[in-house]
């Protein structure tokens, strides 16, 4: 019984990374697939921000460059809430 609940525990781990991954909106780099231009000279594993507005909000997100010169989407959050200018 002890192996079948470590074994259901693991399985549900594995796919927690993938529940908790941020979704591109739009305005985002990634949204609607990956750019067609690739960052050629960005290390591996470097960061890119990206700042712009959607919905009355502006945002700021954090992309990884992945080994393969893909972005993969790490971090966003509101630059400015409406109202507090």
């Amino acid at each position: 019984m002890k192996k079948v609940i470590a074994a259901a525990l693991l399985a549900a781990l594995a796919g927690a990374p993938a529940a908790f991954a941020i979704e591109p909106i739009p305005g985002s780099i990634t949204y609607g697939g990956q750019p067609h231009t690739r960052l050629q000279k960005a290390p591996v594993g470097s960061q890119v921000q990206h700042q712009f507005y959607n919905g009355g909000y502006d945002y700021r997100e954090t992309y990884l460059i992945q080994p393969d010169r893909s972005l993969k989407l790490v971090d966003r959050h509101i630059v400015q809430v409406p109202g507090d200018r």
